[in-house]
């Protein structure tokens, strides 16, 4: 088989979805060619921008960091990112240290914000009480809230994150399943807000599946950390995750048509969703808040934090 791009032979991806062959070098180009297009498409960036990376060191993160990076080298926008130790024993050690390393080779300015000294408590601690919401709920806010607050020390303009295209399918397929209209409305490329608190934040990858982008960080030589978190396989994501990649072995096109057809109805579920909220800010931590206290803070009280 050769590429059908160029007729190299040594062919290391066939797309069932589009029908392509591609050689690495056509591989390379295809994802960052994919990527560039779509924060065109969505007017992610503009000139002048600091853009914080949401840097785990895993594939997502580390593949935008490096894409995004051509910005830089154009002269476009600043890049910044920050890295959060959920406080996860045995596994997020290896995390940290990729993304040191990277940020370095980039020379990108670089945080590190552990879950024990801003909230008191780490996910390991939390998963050992007898009652909690479960890891991701947890984990999702307050990661969010550090990567907030770290975008306004830096001062970026915008937050990047590494969601890919299974990412954004399970997010829908989650809320579908749910019945939970409201987070609906909230997906989507980019998450702006009425308060001036809340940075930006925008999705690159949200195209590409997640294999395709594990196989560029492979072409490129990119280390990336490929240890999965200890606690998500008892998760409803990584359920929806299993279904949507069973229904995609012999409908190679679904995810693609569960985010165009999403991105179609998501006008409409916006606006009939679209709360006139009064943010304030959160009585305990000062960051925006439409009740008494944040999430994070009403978790942290829950908790006893």
């Amino acid at each position: 088989m050769e590429c059908t791009k160029c007729g190299n032979p040594d062919v290391i991806i066939e797309r069932k979805a589009s029908g392509q062959a591609l050689c690495k070098d056509c591989f390379i180009k295809s994802i960052e060619k994919k990527v560039i297009s779509t924060i065109k498409k969505e007017n992610f960036i503009e000139k002048g921008d600091k853009v914080l990376v949401a840097l785990s060191g895993g594939k997502d993160s580390v593949v935008t960091l490096e894409i995004l990076n051509s910005y830089v080298e154009r002269h476009i926008i600043e890049l910044c990112a920050v890295t959060m130790d959920e406080g996860i024993a045995g596994y997020r050690n290896e995390g940290i240290e990729i993304s040191k390393a990277h940020a370095e080779r980039l020379g990108v300015p670089h945080k590190i914000v552990s879950f024990k000294d801003t909230f008191g408590i780490s996910i390991d601690e939390i998963m050992a009480l007898d009652e909690h919401r479960g890891s991701c709920t947890y984990c999702g806010v307050f990661r969010r809230w550090i990567i907030n607050r770290v975008a306004r020390e830096f001062g970026a303009t915008k937050i990047v994150t590494g969601h890919n295209l299974d990412d954004e399918t399970q997010a829908i397929m989650m809320n579908y399943l749910e019945g939970n209209v409201e987070n609906l409305a909230k997906i989507g490329p980019k998450t702006e807000s009425k308060s001036e608190l809340f940075t930006v934040k925008i999705k690159p990858l949200r195209e590409v599946p997640e294999h395709e982008i594990a196989l560029y960080a492979e072409a490129k030589g990119l280390e990336v950390h490929s240890t999965p978190c200890p606690y998500a396989q008892a998760s409803f994501r990584k359920e929806v995750a299993n279904i949507m990649k069973d229904l995609s072995k012999e409908h190679p096109t679904i995810m693609y048509s569960t985010l165009r057809g999403f991105d179609k109805i998501r006008p409409a579920i916006r606006a009939e969703m679209s709360h006139n909220y009064e943010f304030d800010r959160c009585e305990r931590c000062g960051e925006p808040s439409s009740n008494r206290l944040c999430r994070a803070c009403t978790f942290l009280e829950e908790l006893g934090k």
